[in-house]
């Protein structure tokens, strides 16, 4: 084996030096990514309170984002498979800074007589959510081509975590800066961090796979063309279908949880803010547990029963605990089971990614951003149709029908197949 095929690591063996360095590089990326993602739900009531904006204009600076994310999620899935993971990721980090200290214009004059401050919310967070879609569709292609198979479930597992670090640390740190100084100042840190850590990808990024190594797969085994496109695969759009399901069920978590505790259940902002990051505590180690266990379980049953068995399991628990925590009266249990719940749901994205990436190959960048595609679609929708099924049947309905939808993208995962004929689940090999 050559030396540039050893790197990735073997197919059977561990990670090399390539992935051992990318990944972590990768977790902390995407964290701070999610971080500027999610600061604006966190500065929200204070913009509600400064801009009279309503629950419903709020969910829609909410949705500008998804909006921009969700239309760009193909298009920058093609892109993640032709452009280098070292320059996208250097110029994704530089401008999420600058994109989020752009927020700090919103309200001023010169905003106002452009059409007021949520035109200007909702126009900075389309551009962003343009910016933030190349994340996991190249953190995907990155892992396939040096992370090989066996070890996908938790390197996908690893960068995912990034969902439950940047939800976590970001409800505490900008609540606290928000409620001490305002909520222009908490964006602005969230800004500085993200230039921080461009500086630390563009120093210690390593140049990833050339065209050559890449165009040769996975692991080194198999040249691109003997990969068939996952647009191909059955399996592959019930995995998309699913993955559109849990996207509904988990972005209802991520914009209207720390909004559910204030409106609804009446705390206060810095209570309320370190409450919302008890799911996300959780999902720390959810996430990663989720990848693992679902490598022990691919091993363990074989790919398809392997790759099925966490996800199933973990969306239908969470359905369980999501209509429990909407509909009892006491405020502590429906804390706990909706945090637990959320932990739940995320378990499944390290499967979900490992699954992408083994049906998809070097084409994990498309595979990825075409079912990204369909969990924000899903995710575009649930900020503006939770409210609005809140105020028509109440927040127990309401939260009860996001239920249904975690148990039938568990249903989804029996189409998800590898034929006993691939050995991409096992071995790395198209």
């Amino acid at each position: 084996m050559s030396a540039a095929r050893a790197e990735p690591g073997d197919a059977r063996g561990s990670a090399g030096p390539a992935a051992t360095r990318l990944v972590p590089l990768l977790v902390l990326v995407a964290s701070v990514g999610y971080l500027c993602r999610v600061d604006v739900t966190v500065i929200a009531p204070q913009l509600m309170a400064e801009f009279h904006l309503s629950q419903a204009q709020i969910g829609e600076v909410f949705s500008a984002f998804l909006l921009g994310y969700t239309v760009f999620q193909i298009p920058s899935g093609w892109l993640a498979d032709r452009v280098g993971t070292r320059t996208l990721f250097l110029a994704l980090t530089a401008g999420w800074a600058i994109v989020t200290a752009a927020h700090l214009a919103v309200g001023i004059p010169r905003w106002a007589m452009a059409g007021g401050a949520l035109a200007g919310l909702v126009a900075l967070r389309v551009l962003f959510g343009i910016l933030a879609a190349p994340t996991y569709p190249a953190a995907g292609r990155a892992i396939a081509l040096s992370v090989p198979a066996p070890w996908q479930g938790r390197a996908n597992g690893a960068v995912l975590a990034s969902i439950g670090i940047g939800s976590a640390v970001t409800p505490p740190l900008l609540g606290s800066i928000a409620a001490r100084w305002g909520w222009r100042p908490a964006l602005l840190g969230a800004a500085g961090l993200a230039a921080f850590v461009a500086l630390i990808w563009g120093t210690l990024a390593p140049a990833g796979p050339s065209p050559r190594v890449a165009a040769q797969g996975p692991s080194g085994h198999a040249p691109e063309s003997a990969w068939p496109s996952p647009l191909r695969r059955t399996s592959f759009w019930f995995l998309a279908a699913s993955y559109t399901l849990q996207g509904y069920v988990g972005y209802v978590f991520v914009f209207w949880f720390y909004l559910y505790l204030v409106e609804v259940r009446h705390f206060d902002l810095l209570r309320a803010a370190w409450l919302a990051s008890l799911p996300w505590l959780l999902t720390l180690l959810a996430i990663p547990l989720g990848g693992v266990a679902s490598d022990w379980a691919v091993k363990r049953w074989a790919a398809t029963r392997g790759r099925r068995s966490v996800p199933m399991v973990g969306l239908v628990l969470s359905a369980g605990l999501l209509a429990l925590g909407a509909t009892t009266r006491s405020v502590p249990t429906a804390v706990a089971s909706l945090a637990l719940s959320t932990a739940l749901v995320l378990a499944s994205e390290g499967p979900f990614w490992a699954t992408m990436t083994q049906l998809s190959g070097p084409h994990s960048g498309t595979g990825g951003g075409v079912m990204n595609f369909g969990s924000n679609l899903g995710g575009a929708i649930s900020p503006v149709a939770t409210p609005w099924l809140a105020a028509w049947l109440g927040w127990g309905t309401a939260l009860s029908c996001t239920a249904l939808m975690a148990v039938a993208a568990a249903l989804l995962w029996l189409g998800v197949e590898f034929p006993r004929t691939d050995t991409t689940a096992t071995e790395g090999l198209p």
